[in-house]
């Protein structure tokens, strides 16, 4: 019984020594509190003063005035910013498919083995280092109808010039190619360690069920580098739908508006019209379609099965 009394009481002495506050305890508030300046001094205060500002008729020069609504309700009623949206949406589509398809090829072809693949590989990927400003001058450049190469090219193969991005219903298509010509090679990688993941043993074993090399791709391969399928049209997405220097550098949004995203016409409205406020009604507007994409993105991404490539 003495003993059980002992012990009871060292117990309790050591609950109540543990319940004292440790003024020698680690404490981390030291090092979040500059990560929270930080985030909320690039971050947060950046979106609230725009949203600010999206309630105001500021143009640049001139006093402000608190506006309400008026800015969002002639946003809905402006044509032009509803014509961008459509070419945001058209562009970014484009820019994710094209290059989802040549990466996903590129990665099947650079996947088997064969000589100087290793140096081949090296050149596929170095449009991706290459700044984008410089790559819409040189491929302006190409472009040209009568001085560019493309057109040259083209007339070994009996077509004739071709206008491009000089033409309102060809120039998507031709920034698009530019897009996808520098980033193919990222979904290629991608696809790559994908493909480096997928086990063996399903292909000897259709090999032996006399499957086709189309039936090996569509029921073996394709089912389980889908999940790095989806991590290259999330980030694609992510990518194109902001795009502006390659489309500003060579177009600047024309000829007229055929190619003048939503990045366009809100950087013309803000920094060359000086309508602040419409403009940052415009930048709140695309902050909530980036995240709605950005959320449908996600619900597809969970219903992928990392395990075995499957849909939930």
């Amino acid at each position: 019984m003495a003993s059980a009394g002992i012990e009871t009481a060292a117990m309790a002495k050591a609950s109540k020594e543990r319940s004292k506050p440790d003024r020698f305890a680690p404490n981390y508030w030291p090092f979040v509190i500059p990560a929270l300046i930080v985030i909320s001094a690039v971050i947060v205060f950046p979106w609230v003063f725009t949203v600010w500002m999206s309630v105001n008729s500021w143009t640049l020069g001139q006093s402000q005035v608190f506006a309400g609504l008026d800015n969002y309700i002639r946003l809905a009623a402006d044509m032009r910013f509803w014509e961008s949206l459509w070419h945001t949406v058209l562009y970014t589509a484009l820019s994710v498919l094209v290059p989802l398809f040549l990466g996903t090829l590129a990665a099947l072809i650079f996947d088997a083995r064969f000589p100087l693949r290793g140096l081949i590989r090296g050149i596929f990927v170095m449009p991706m280092m290459a700044t984008p400003v410089a790559i819409a001058l040189v491929w302006t450049m190409m472009y040209h109808p009568q001085l560019g190469v493309l057109n040259y090219l083209l007339s070994f193969v009996g077509i004739g010039p071709q206008e491009w991005i000089y033409n309102q219903r060809s120039v998507i298509p031709s920034l698009v190619l530019v897009e996808s010509w520098q980033w193919t090679p990222l979904v290629m990688l991608i696809v790559l360690g994908g493909l480096a993941a997928v086990p063996r043993e399903p292909y000897e074993s259709a090999e032996i069920d006399g499957a086709n090399v189309w039936q090996k791709f569509r029921y073996l391969t394709l089912p389980m580098i889908a999940p790095f399928l989806m991590i290259a049209v999330i980030i694609r997405s992510i990518d194109a739908v902001k795009s502006f220097d390659i489309i500003y550098a060579m177009t600047q949004g024309g000829p007229g508006t055929a190619s003048e995203t939503i990045n366009i016409y809100l950087y013309n409205t803000a920094f060359a019209y000086y309508d602040i406020g419409y403009g940052s009604a415009m930048a709140v507007v695309f902050f909530i379609l980036i995240v709605l994409i950005s959320f449908v993105l996600m619900m597809i991404r969970q219903r992928v099965n990392w395990s075995d490539g499957e849909a939930r």
